[in-house]
């Protein structure tokens, strides 16, 4: 059966995280993505190592297992953008495709004739998605904008890290960079919506994403706790705003992680943890009085989870149905059992290592699902393939 997205596509003239990322999960779908990159060097995260892809004998390879994380299922073609040959050869391809994904800075393309307004032109069907920091209009669209900078001036650091007055007060950035995840994610979203509407109009259209829009967006219950209440959430380490007991504990052996969603299962906690009047106490019998009361009841419960192990807890939580974890590290991760069952980690033959560890797709589709064709491409490994089977032609 075909894929989902067999027969669409997609030009990533993309580099590092968010737009590849984006090209990736349509890959993954089905899609024919062909990864544009510059002779010589190719995408910018093919040298951010260490660490590297090791061959059978345990070498460091070219390829950086960052670039690996966002290039699965794609062909890659190297073309010189900043020749007139290379815009010639871009503007052949862009006539054979649906989708075409940039990260440029605004006004980049226009330059070389490849920006939407010149595209849409020799291709009215063209979905073109611009990924930039800020946007394609306002005081900030001309800057450069990165992960860890959006983090900072989209809020998303004002809200995370420990709170002022304990140790190891101040903001700290996510571990992931998370914005571009994100913005591919609501760009593959985007692409997807514009290949619907296709369908009716038989056009295509320009998106707009930009990492600032995103990171603010994905504020959710931390935005609307502003604009409701007019005061901005602060730091509050691994505790929750509107719930709790909802962060991590203390046990004998280490640290665990307890999420209560609702008073139900806080009776439960506290029958599990021997002091079934908590969930009497009118200070605590409600989730609004515990937050208002959290000073009160975090220290009581730490009190008591430190005189149980991690795995204690897990099996004595867990027979009540009380929501709660373990805090694992990556190796923990890939060893767990449901992560195991779910078969989160795929091998992939690769030409210079023979294989190649990847992290799957999450998507489970019943009829369509996910393909795991290509490794991560080496730089314009298939170039000779793409002219062939997208301009008819060996070069």
């Amino acid at each position: 059966m075909p894929s989902a997205l067999d027969g669409l596509k997609v030009l990533d003239l993309s580099r590092v995280l968010a737009g590849p990322w984006a090209g990736q999960m349509l890959a993954d779908l089905g899609a024919d993505v062909v990864k544009i990159e510059r002779p010589g060097s190719g995408d910018d995260t093919r040298a951010w190592g260490p660490p590297y892809l090791r061959d059978a004998d345990g070498r460091d390879t070219s390829e950086a297992a960052y670039f690996l994380c966002a290039n699965r299922n794609k062909r890659s073609l190297a073309i010189d953008l900043t020749t007139a040959e290379g815009q010639v050869r871009v503007r052949e391809l862009v006539a054979n495709a649906d989708v075409l994904i940039e990260n440029f800075k605004v006004g980049g393309l226009a330059g070389y004739g490849l920006d939407y307004a010149s595209l849409s032109v020799l291709n009215p069907r063209l979905i073109y998605c611009s990924i930039t920091g800020f946007g394609q209009d306002g005081p900030y669209a001309q800057r450069a904008g990165y992960d860890f900078m959006i983090q900072a001036l989209g809020g998303m650091m004002s809200v995370t890290g420990r709170a002022e007055g304990e140790p190891g007060a101040g903001p700290v950035k996510v571990g992931v960079a998370v914005t571009d995840i994100f913005t591919g994610l609501y760009a593959s979203n985007a692409i997807l919506a514009a290949v619907v509407e296709r369908e009716r109009s038989g056009l295509g259209q320009h998106i707009d994403l930009s990492l600032l829009d995103v990171q603010v967006a994905c504020l959710a219950n931390q935005s609307l706790n502003y604009l409701t209440t007019g005061t901005p959430p602060k730091r509050m380490g691994n505790a929750h705003p509107n719930i709790v007991p909802y962060q991590d504990f203390p046990s004998a052996d280490g640290d665990f992680i307890l999420t209560v969603g609702n008073d139900s299962q806080f009776r439960r906690f506290c029958s599990v943890a021997g002091h079934p009047e908590w969930a009497e106490d009118p200070r605590f019998a409600t989730n609004a009085q515990r937050v208002a009361h959290r000073d009160l009841l975090i220290p009581l419960i730490r009190q008591v989870t430190v005189f149980r192990t991690t795995h204690q807890w897990m099996a004595d939580l867990e027979q009540a149905g009380v929501p709660c974890g373990p805090i694992n590290d990556l190796a923990q991760v890939f060893a767990d059992p449901q992560v195991l069952a779910r078969g989160l980690k795929v091998r992939m033959a690769h030409p210079l290592s023979g294989e190649v560890d990847l992290v799957a797709n999450p998507i489970r589709l019943s009829r369509t699902p996910v393909e795991y064709r290509l490794a991560p491409p080496l730089l314009g490994e298939h170039a000779a393939q793409i002219l062939r089977d997208w301009l008819g032609r060996a070069g």
